[in-house]
């Protein structure tokens, strides 16, 4: 049995070490706060990390510095979050492809997303749509299912990589429709989107926000989209989910995080005033404007998010063949 003593002197260790790490977290950030985007300037996530930051810097006052990290997928970027020091002064953009699809997809990850990292918020979500040229007798997702089964492999889509989420999502819709597609990788979506267009690719797979112009100038007929529910600006496209796969959903999120062991008191402050600025009716506006979806989070509920999507994900990985070494 322990002495009343060591019990006291046990009590005023915890009170000493929570008054320290509720001090720090009044104190932080005395600093410029460090943004990693593991993306390069100008793509989807270093917008998304801008226009996040900016609002936050607006509202709190704090210091943001966005420090772009290309490579790897995405992983040399998270990967330097990982091995930052965990003072809330280096924190990362991090989206589905290199937390949930880049620990099946590589042989050697440098970092593992659970243990290496702090989950501090969710921002959004973007969902993809399947597209065909105008002029294809594709009408709807079941003309696709129908030929598929008639003819497996003999038609093709195209997707802007090997390994990316549109990639894989068209996998999985092949692994619940029973159908085999035969998938054309392309080295980024401009090339792949003219050639669907010309009829020289069939399907074509991509975010909302990437295929929306031309889908609203009449280029390209979209046949589903992947999300939940549909989205606001294609209504009148069903989803996946809707049209016959129900509990389909395949989006690309994205997310704020720091390294392993910051201070619980600092990951609540930054939480709070993240969703602070993300329900700010300007912000809100922006990010939906470019097909993004909204959506607050807890901590908790960001890394249960990573947990089931590497679960989820890892099986379309391999059923898909895709392997990056």
């Amino acid at each position: 049995m322990q002495h009343p003593l060591q019990r006291r002197q046990a009590a005023l260790a915890i009170l000493l070490s929570c008054t320290s790490l509720l001090s720090f977290a009044d104190a932080w950030p005395g600093k410029p706060i460090r943004t990693i985007v593991p993306f390069p300037a100008g793509g989807g996530t270093d917008i998304v990390a801008r226009d996040v930051t900016q609002k936050m810097a607006t509202t709190t006052k704090w210091t943001f510095v966005i420090d772009n990290k290309p490579g790897s997928g995405g992983n040399l970027g998270i990967d330097a979050a990982a091995k930052a020091t965990a003072d809330g002064y280096s924190l990362v953009i991090g989206q589905t492809s290199n937390l949930a699809i880049n620990p099946s997809l590589y042989s050697k990850l440098p970092y593992d997303p659970i243990k290496d990292l702090t989950p501090i918020g969710l921002i959004g979500n973007a969902p993809l749509v399947l597209v065909t040229s105008m002029d294809s007798p594709f009408k709807t997702l079941a003309d696709v299912i129908k030929a598929a089964k008639a003819q497996p492999g003999h038609i093709n889509y195209a997707t802007s990589g090997n390994g990316t989420v549109a990639h894989l999502a068209t996998e999985l819709f092949q692994r619940e429709a029973g159908v085999k597609l035969t998938h054309i990788p392309y080295k980024g979506a401009s090339q792949g989107i003219n050639d669907v267009i010309g009829g020289q690719v069939q399907l074509y797979m991509s975010s909302v926000p990437t295929l929306l112009g031309h889908i609203k100038n009449g280029k390209l007929r979209a046949l589903a989209v992947t999300a939940a529910k549909r989205t606001d600006d294609l209504p009148q496209t069903p989803t996946i989910a809707e049209s016959g796969y129900k509990g389909f959903e395949a989006v690309t999120w994205f997310g704020l995080l720091g390294p392993a062991k910051l201070p619980a008191a600092l990951v609540s402050t930054a939480n709070a005033e993240l969703n602070k600025a993300l329900n700010s009716p300007d912000l809100r506006k922006k990010l939906e404007d470019q097909g993004l979806n909204v959506t607050p989070s807890t901590p908790d509920d960001f890394g249960k998010l990573i947990r089931a999507d590497i679960a989820k994900w890892a099986p379309v990985v391999k059923d898909s063949g895709a392997k990056v070494d």
